[in-house]
């Protein structure tokens, strides 16, 4: 039998004494700090999911349009009949594009006028992407024969304007002549995102094309969904060098760039918080491990003095360091993976919506992260394990006896 594990294993601190309070100290220290680095994660990574899959769900990944110096919802068309929209399908980062256009306009009911922007969908629409934010209602019927003068309205808009589903709105548009459309809301949606939900309404591309005298092969641009939304930049890149000449790509995170810029600056808080963790566990279990070893002077003093070398006594308190590590580390593991489920399935902590572009904490599961997690906390504690042992081998036998 290993005589330092054998040891190790005496002195663990199940009796009641001095060193099993410091020993569940250790724990605790241990736990705490891996069950706080996990649900942080959970956490971070669960807003970023939710934001960044709203703002693509309602706006694509990438964005094909017309160069102009003009207004942003005043769109030059460009035709389907186009090269790039034509053989899209040839591209193998590419998972969908559909066809939109932006119409600006005033919704006029008897108390409230209220500007907003008419978003223009066809049929290839991605209705499935939208459909988890579609809160009441359905999605606009396509009519064959003509447009449709179904729209969709932000939850936030309806409350505002005290319109319901299945009530009619007269829409004003902006332009000479001004025109006006009698509209009738079949669902209702809310991303919590108030880009969107300040002022996009959305119905059928024909009633914009109808307004602006556009053929039925023109568009105010393509949406353009990819497989991968990791590879963005590379998707960009290749994007342009496909379309016409006369077309710009634009990633959506820099039209939208104050979402993706908090992200970033969470991202900068969460590193800074988690650093800051990890310095205080490496703080803490290397006074712990000191104090042990300051308690245990006097079997130390008595192992040099029967013969026992610097590294066997060393071993000792590494396999006791070990042990508190890993024991801290499965109640860190049960903690944060708990707290973590608990929230997944039952939502127990809330948000303002107003604020934070939801109404509850997000988590978003990730086991590789939370292998990494505890492999990056094991490695750490034990690299921090070494400096108080390597104050055993200044230890004199006789002063170490005398010791109390």
């Amino acid at each position: 039998m290993n005589l330092s594990y054998f040891i190790s294993k005496r002195i663990t601190g199940h009796e009641k004494n001095f060193s099993a309070t410091i020993y569940r100290i250790a724990i605790a220290s241990i736990a705490l700090s891996l069950a706080i680095m996990i649900i942080t994660f959970l956490i971070f990574r669960g807003f970023r999911t939710a934001i960044t899959d709203k703002i693509y769900s309602f706006a694509s990944h990438l964005q094909v349009t017309k160069y102009t110096l003009g207004g942003y919802y005043e769109e030059i068309p460009v035709s389907l009949n186009s090269h790039f929209y034509q053989n899209y399908n040839q591209l193998d980062f590419i998972e969908h594009v559909q066809e939109y256009a932006h119409k600006a306009g005033l919704i006029k009911t008897d108390e409230e006028v209220q500007g907003v922007v008419l978003k223009g969908v066809g049929r290839n629409y991605d209705q499935v992407r939208f459909g988890k934010y579609l809160e009441e209602g359905r999605f606009i019927h396509f009519n064959d024969s003509t447009y449709s003068k179904e729209i969709l309205i932000s939850k936030k808009l309806s409350d505002k304007l005290k319109l319901n589903l299945g009530d009619q709105v007269i829409m004003y548009f902006i332009q000479q002549p001004v025109r006006f459309r009698k509209l009738k809301i079949s669902g209702i949606y809310n991303t919590g995102l108030e880009d969107f939900d300040d002022k996009i309404l959305i119905g059928d591309i024909g009633m914009i094309r109808r307004l602006n005298g556009w053929a039925d092969t023109l568009a105010g641009g393509f949406e353009v969904f990819i497989k991968n939304p990791e590879q963005l930049e590379m998707a960009q890149e290749r994007l342009f060098m496909e379309v016409d000449s006369d077309l710009f790509v634009d990633k959506v995170s820099d039209l939208y760039r104050q979402f993706f810029d908090w992200l970033a600056l969470i991202n900068r808080n969460v590193y800074f918080f988690l650093t800051l963790v990890l310095f205080i566990a490496w703080v803490n279990m290397g006074s712990i491990l000191l104090i042990l070893i300051m308690e245990r002077t006097q079997m130390i003093g008595m192992l040099k003095a029967l013969g026992s070398s610097d590294q066997q006594i060393r071993s000792i308190f590494m396999y006791n360091g070990t042990y508190i590590t890993l024991k801290g580390m499965l109640w860190g593991n049960i903690i944060g993976i708990g707290l973590g489920w608990l929230q997944y399935h039952f939502k127990i902590i809330p948000l303002d919506p107003e604020n934070y572009y939801m109404s509850y904490v997000p988590i978003e599961w990730n086991i590789p992260l939370i292998i990494i997690l505890n492999l990056g906390i094991l490695v750490a504690v034990h690299l921090v394990l070494l400096i108080p042992a390597m104050f055993i081998s200044r230890l004199k036998p006789v002063n170490a006896i005398r010791f109390d």
